[in-house]
C-alpha cells in the first residue's frame, strides 16, 4: 500500500502482517487549563491551536481563523478537555458498547482496548455526541470503519514496511528530529506519521509527542487520541473533517476523501472504497442506524 499527504501532514498505510513487539506502556494526561494562552480576540489562529477562554475552559482551532469568539464560532473553535477546567471530559456513555466494539473487531490486537479508546474520548467531547443519536452512531461507525481498513482490522499498530522509517524526518523543520531520524514511523489507528505530524498532535493534545513518538504505540489511549486529533480536526485531502462530514450531513465518502482521498476516491482506487464502505455498512448495521447517503467519493 502506499503512503498519502494528508492537509499539511503525511500518513503511512500499514503494510505487510507481522504483528508488532510493543514496549512496556506509558501513560499520558490532559495538560492543566491553564497551561494554555488566553484567547486574544483578532488574533489568527491555525487548526490544532489550543487557547483558554475568558470563563477558564480550554477550546481547540477545528479550522483555521482571525480570532472568532470560540463560544459564538462554534463551527472553528470545539471545546477542549484539560485538567483544571469544567470542560466535559469523557463522555458518560458511548454509542457503541464494549460488546459491540468486540463484534466489530473480533481479531484485533489486545493493544486497541476498549478501555483506552473510552479514556480518549474526552480530548474531543464532540465526537459522537453531536445530534441526533442516528448521527452519533454514524459518525462512531464512520470513524471505526476508517480505522478498520487502515489498520486490517485493528491488528496492526505501527507501520510493518520498516524500510519506510528513515523516511519520515523533515529537517527542514526547525524542531528537526529529536527523538531520531527513523522515530516517525506510522503508529496508531490512522497510522500518524512524520516529525511534524508528531508535533502537531501532541501539541493539540498537551503530550510530547515530538520527544517520545513511542507513547502511540505503548499507550493505548494515546493512541486513540493521535486518531481523534486528525477525525475532528484536519480536512486531509478533502474539504472538511470527518467529523464535520457526518455531524452535517456530507455522508461517509467525505471521510474517505479527508482521509485518503487523493489515492482512492474518483475512481483512482474503488476497491479501497468498496472496502471503507463494506465496514461502515457492517458497523452501522452492528449498531441498528442507517448508513445513510452519499457512501462515496
Amino acid at each position: 500500500m502506499s503512503r498519502r499527504r494528508i492537509s499539511a501532514v503525511l500518513t503511512a498505510l500499514v503494510v505487510g502482517t507481522a504483528a508488532p513487539v510493543l514496549l512496556p506502556a506509558q501513560s499520558a494526561s490532559a495538560a492543566p487549563c491553564s497551561s494554555y494562552p488566553n484567547w486574544v480576540a483578532g488574533k489568527s489562529y491555525n487548526a490544532g491551536d489550543i487557547v483558554r477562554y475568558t470563563d477558564g475552559k480550554a477550546y481547540i482551532a477545528e479550522h483555521a481563523n482571525p480570532g472568532y469568539d470560540p463560544i459564538i464560532s462554534t463551527w472553528y473553535w470545539e471545546p477542549y478537555a484539560c485538567d483544571g477546567g469544567t470542560n466535559p471530559g469523557t463522555p458518560s456513555g458511548f454509542v457503541v458498547s464494549e460488546a459491540q466494539f468486540n463484534q466489530m473487531f473480533p481479531n484485533r490486537n489486545s493493544f486497541y482496548t476498549y478501555s483506552g479508546l473510552k479514556a480518549a474520548l474526552g480530548a474531543y467531547p464532540a465526537f459522537a455526541t453531536t445530534g441526533s443519536d442516528t448521527t452519533k452512531k454514524q459518525e462512531a461507525a464512520a470513524f471505526l470503519a476508517n480505522v478498520s481498513h487502515e489498520t486490517g482490522g485493528l491488528v496492526h499498530i505501527v507501520e510493518q514496511n520498516t524500510a519506510n522509517y528513515p523516511h519520515y524526518c523533515d529537517w527542514n523543520q526547525p524542531y528537526g528530529c529529536p527523538a531520531g531520524q527513523a522515530a516517525y514511523y506510522g503508529r496508531g489507528p490512522i497510522q500518524l506519521s512524520w516529525n511534524f505530524n508528531y508535533k502537531a498532535a501532541g501539541d493539540a493534545l498537551g503530550i510530547d509527542l515530538l520527544n517520545n513518538p513511542w507513547l502511540v504505540q505503548n499507550d493505548s489511549a494515546v493512541a486513540w487520541k493521535t486518531a481523534l486529533w486528525y477525525w475532528n480536526t484536519q480536512t486531509g485531502p478533502g474539504t472538511m473533517t470527518g467529523h464535520n462530514a457526518m455531524v452535517n450531513g456530507a455522508g461517509f465518502g467525505q471521510t474517505i476523501r479527508s482521509i485518503n482521498g487523493s489515492l482512492e476516491c474518483d475512481g483512482k482506487n474503488p476497491a479501497q472504497v468498496q472496502s471503507r464502505v463494506n465496514n461502515y455498512q457492517r458497523f452501522t448495521q452492528i449498531l441498528g442506524v442507517s448508513p445513510g447517503g452519499n457512501l462515496y467519493c
